[in-house]
């Protein structure tokens, strides 16, 4: 007689639906615990008060993403999202200067949060094997430190609990995880756990595009430029769903954004270049502003445990959580959920997967950990809690020279750019720097000219005029 198998997801974050869907075409069913009401669409939720802020969903990700869950960036796109070519499509200065807008070498799928989660939540749930446990909590774990056997669940509206029996746990929880709490109360070590804090916080208002920004209008960045010993602060127009902009603006410890709505704007208007306010004055607000702190990168190293149980998996922020402002938490989610799937075909057993999984997910994180922290180490009064010597270690000023010299050319040249891309995407490691075009580019140098005003065409510059 078959044995039925049962692989149990905690949260529906992005990476828990995405391992759901992955878990669902190797066993019987899958169960997603989650904490929240059931939404009744693309909304907000409690458990994701950073669904309010741009998330950016680079081409790398998308495609994962659609591999995962086939047709879901055309169902975002007939909902509403933008495709935005980069770096075409975007308008940025970056902290060298103004970017030229070379032809696109990779893209974004521009759409609020919320529609993103609704899109995918959509597909698994039309999934006969995908069970989403809806307003319910994993307090613990079921077995021992060799060998999980499941969750103990307690319902939110009664308080009562009651035990889950799984071949595979997936803890998908987020910043919010105990996953490291209750392997120590089963008798493992402690998990090492690096943070780097720069204390940023983001604010977020949601506005009415003005008439003429229509289809194509690009995204709109100013970024700090962090060798300059002062807080960082940053702003964007990131065009979503609906003729809507969502507008981001954040900033590190001693340069936070504010709460209140009069003095948003304004704030914006104090960054480096005032673009982003000036194409606020045509734009109505639709929304109060709304703000985030919880954006400290941290790193939790389960691969460095001595064992790892068997029937248990951790991905998504679960592991690594990054400062939002890079857009690498969803293409990690993605990347963690495809090394689920591909583990999940080499193994025998559903419960064998974890020790696989762990430390390969190590390596994904690995790369955009570095691209997150070695900014963020750079403002003042950033707090860093790390046995990472990479993080610790005082920088070599040569390769800090280095790293500012190709981020500098890549804004005017297109070759060096499209490899800063591919690396910024995640969709190439940091390697491809070295490829005989590159360093060749490199050694030329700059084939453009330094731009002393923002890119705009036209029809931006009209638009500008109007507001």
């Amino acid at each position: 007689m078959h044995e039925i198998t049962r692989g149990v997801v905690l949260g529906t974050s992005i990476a828990g639906m995405l391992a759901a869907s992955a878990l669902a075409r190797h066993v019987d069913e899958v169960i997603v615990v989650e904490r929240d009401e059931a939404p009744t669409g693309p909304f907000s939720r409690k458990g994701l008060p950073q669904s309010w802020h741009v998330h950016q969903l680079w081409s790398s990700g998308a495609k994962l993403i659609d591999k995962l869950l086939p047709g879901t960036i055309n169902r975002l796109y007939q909902a509403g999202a933008n495709r935005i070519g980069v770096p075409q499509q975007h308008i940025t200065l970056t902290a060298f200067g103004w970017q030229h807008r070379f032809t696109e070498s990779q893209y974004m799928v521009c759409c609020s949060r919320p529609l993103i989660d609704w899109t995918i939540l959509q597909q698994i749930q039309a999934e006969p094997r995908i069970t989403v446990l809806w307003e319910h909590d994993a307090t613990g774990l079921l077995g021992t430190a060799d060998h999980v056997t499941g969750v103990i669940v307690r319902d939110m509206a009664t308080g009562a609990h009651r035990e889950m029996q799984a071949d595979l746990v997936v803890d998908a929880t987020g910043r919010a995880s105990q996953l490291a709490n209750w392997l120590t109360g089963m008798g493992l070590p402690p998990v090492e756990t690096d943070v780097v804090d720069s204390g940023i916080t983001y604010a977020t208002r949601l506005f009415r595009a003005p008439p003429g920004a229509g289809q194509g209008f690009p995204i709109v960045t100013v970024y700090a430029d962090y060798r300059v010993p002062r807080p960082g602060q940053n702003g964007t127009i990131f065009p979503i769903e609906n003729g809507n902009w969502l507008v981001t603006v954040s900033g590190t410890r001693g340069g936070e954004p504010p709460a209140d709505d009069n003095a948003f704007t304004e704030f914006a208007r104090g960054l480096r270049h005032p673009i982003v306010a000036d194409f606020l004055a045509g734009a109505e607000p639709l929304t109060s502003v709304r703000r985030t702190r919880s954006t400290s990168n941290r790193r939790l190293h389960f691969d460095k445990l001595p064992q790892w149980p068997r029937g248990l998996a951790a991905i998504g922020d679960a592991v690594a959580a990054f400062n939002p402002i890079f857009g690498h938490g969803i293409i990690a989610a993605a990347m963690d959920a495809t090394a689920l799937s591909e583990a999940l075909e080499r193994v025998s057993s559903v419960g064998d997967v974890g020790a696989l999984l762990v430390r390969k997910v190590a390596r994904i994180v690995d790369e955009p950990w570095l691209i997150a922290t070695s900014q963020d180490t750079c403002y003042p009064d950033c707090r860093i809690q790390a046995k990472d010597p990479r993080l610790t270690e005082k920088p070599d000023p040569r390769q800090q020279q280095l790293t500012d010299f190709v981020s500098e050319v890549a804004t005017r040249q297109p070759v060096v750019n499209n490899a800063l891309l591919r690396i910024t995407s995640l969709s190439a490691p940091s390697s491809c720097m070295q490829e005989p075009e590159v360093l060749a580019a490199l050694q030329a140098g700059p084939t453009h000219p330094r731009l002393t005003e923002p890119p705009l065409t036209t029809s931006e510059r009209m638009l500008l005029q109007r507001a």
